[in-house]
């Protein structure tokens, strides 16, 4: 009986998301949740001058002027697996600045209760561009109001008041069915490219799975090379 206690015990351990930031870079596959398909977000159709990875409003964080590299991630604000990785993208922006282009694509996923709003929150923002700002404040106070089962609503907008915002403008468009659909269209195109859950990178149009931080590294220091 002991014995058994124990393997359940050591299951339920595995189950539990551990990407550490310090040094290490992992996408943990037990992490990855599967994404059901969400009703009206066909993937558009893709027009000139854009793709599935990158579209004319989809925000990017860094830009490089030559356009040689760049890092797409498809992310869910209240995924413990993106906040582990957000120190690591933060990182890297800083020492590929000017060099590589990094794009934040919304991928909320079905099993996080405040993911969607969280990601309207932060589309919200963009409108008074503030995605940035309220990009980092998502992952900065995750633990204040990830994995509960209430309306985050007020904090976040806690959250735009604190940036200064134009609260009414922001509430208007945090209600806005056209945010809603803006994100599902992110989501539409992560599921025509494969994506599962998250984080998911793509380097160039590559997916990227990179077992630590030197991989990463590499993979982007051979694609600037190339």
């Amino acid at each position: 009986m002991r014995e058994q206690e124990e393997r359940a015990r050591r299951r339920n351990k595995n189950l539990t998301i551990s990407l550490t930031v310090i040094g290490v870079f992992a996408v943990v596959l037990a992490a990855v949740f599967v994404v059901n398909r969400v009703s009206g977000s066909e993937s558009a159709e893709v027009a000139a001058g854009e793709s599935r990875f990158v579209r004319a409003d989809s925000h990017k964080l860094s830009v490089a002027a030559d356009g040689k590299v760049t890092l797409v991630e498809f992310l869910d604000f209240e995924c413990e697996a993106c906040r582990a990785a957000f120190p690591i993208v933060e990182d890297l922006r800083e020492q590929y600045a000017g060099k590589v282009t990094f794009v934040a694509r919304y991928f909320p996923l079905p099993g996080h209760f405040n993911a969607e709003r969280a990601a309207r929150a932060v589309e919200a923002a963009a409108g008074q561009d503030k995605f940035d700002a309220m990009y980092q404040r998502m992952y900065q106070t995750q633990s204040q109001w990830g994995e509960k089962q209430v309306p985050a609503d007020e904090v976040f907008r806690g959250f735009a008041k604190d940036l200064g915002l134009d609260l009414a403008a922001w509430d208007k468009a945090y209600n806005d069915p056209a945010t809603l659909e803006r994100i599902k269209k992110d989501v539409a195109d992560g599921q025509a490219l494969g994506v599962s859950g998250t984080p998911t990178f793509f380097l160039n149009g590559q997916k990227l799975e990179p077992q630590s931080v030197d991989d990463f590294k590499a993979a982007i220091d051979a694609a600037l090379a190339s």
